[in-house]
């Protein structure tokens, strides 16, 4: 247990050179271009017009849930963007710093969480963006936007989880980069975010495969805050779920990087 703990303590006790190198990471990803950081938000805008296009105009997919298409759209891809992001990130942190990696007196524990971090800051601005289209719809913040808060940290823990065993097992297993690259692909389409899950009512099972995915949880949860108005205590059993699922991973995660972490600088 104290080997389990002496991650997270890590990180707390480290809590503001992991800000600081997150701020950084952020502003030295688009350096050198024209627009710099502008591009951090205008790929993902892209990729929300060309998807709300394709289906509200050229296959006419009309509502969604009972939502306009663009908000069903825009509420559930925003809270993936940022798992896509963090997870890409985090995987690749410690090789990206790897001559962080190498230098004996630094905490490089704290390395995957710069990049979700880092991840978070576009986030923040995606939601933002989400709530203008949703008021201009007539959908207004209310005191269950609030709960945005609380997805978003269930995004964070779960990317956090994942990016600790990930970015531990790609520094001796080059080719996980390309897998998760490929799953993500494949994920965006799993889960309920383009299409709705209640076409598949008559197939009871499926849908319960389907809401095992964590992401679901959130998905679902960012819609319910923006657009339906539905408290957490409507669905505390996927909660439950959730955070059960969320822990092993992130417990999982701690054991792998502690395992590998002595062979990085060998490696690198």
């Amino acid at each position: 247990m104290k080997k389990i703990l002496e991650l997270p303590m890590e990180i707390f006790h480290n809590r503001h050179l992991v800000f600081s190198l997150a701020k950084n990471d952020f502003k030295t990803k688009y350096a050198g271009s024209y627009l710099g950081i502008v591009w951090a938000f205008i790929q993902p805008i892209v990729t929300i017009l060309v998807y709300w296009f394709v289906f509200s105009v050229g296959l006419k997919a009309g509502n969604a849930s009972n939502y306009p298409f663009v908000l069903y759209l825009v509420s559930g891809i925003v809270p993936w963007f940022f798992f896509q992001d963090a997870l890409n990130g985090g995987t690749n942190a410690l090789i990206e710093y790897n001559y962080l990696v190498k230098k004996v007196v630094f905490k490089i524990s704290i390395l995957p969480m710069v990049k979700v971090i880092s991840a978070l800051f576009v986030h923040c601005f995606f939601v933002l963006f989400a709530l203008i289209i949703s008021s201009c719809y007539g959908y207004t913040p209310t005191i269950y936007t609030l709960q945005l808060v609380y997805y978003s940290v269930c995004t964070f823990v779960l990317s956090l989880a994942l990016v600790y065993a990930t970015s531990a097992i790609v520094i001796f297993f080059r080719d996980l980069t390309q897998i998760i690259n490929i799953l993500l692909q494949v994920g965006v389409w799993m889960t309920p975010i383009m299409w709705d899950l209640a076409m598949l009512n008559g197939h009871p099972l499926l849908m319960k495969i389907f809401k095992f995915n964590p992401i679901y949880y959130i998905v679902s949860g960012y819609r319910d805050s923006m657009l339906g108005q539905v408290g957490l205590t409507a669905h505390w059993k996927w909660g439950l779920y959730f955070w059960c699922v969320t822990v092993l991973l992130f417990l999982l995660g701690t054991v792998i990087f502690k395992r590998l972490k002595p062979h990085f600088a060998d490696v690198l």
